[in-house]
């Protein structure tokens, strides 16, 4: 999920909470779930 920080964007895991990464703009940061997601899915 993406959630709106005082540094910008900050992709976190559902899951864990985890952060998976701190972006300025929400493109990026929509990029890099899509990349995630991706590798998530992609084992199985």
């Amino acid at each position: 999920m993406i959630v709106k920080v005082r540094e910008g964007y900050r992709v976190v895991s559902e899951k864990t909470k985890r952060n998976l990464g701190t972006y300025k703009t929400k493109e990026e940061a929509k990029k890099r779930l899509r990349q995630v997601e991706y590798f998530k899915h992609l084992r199985h």
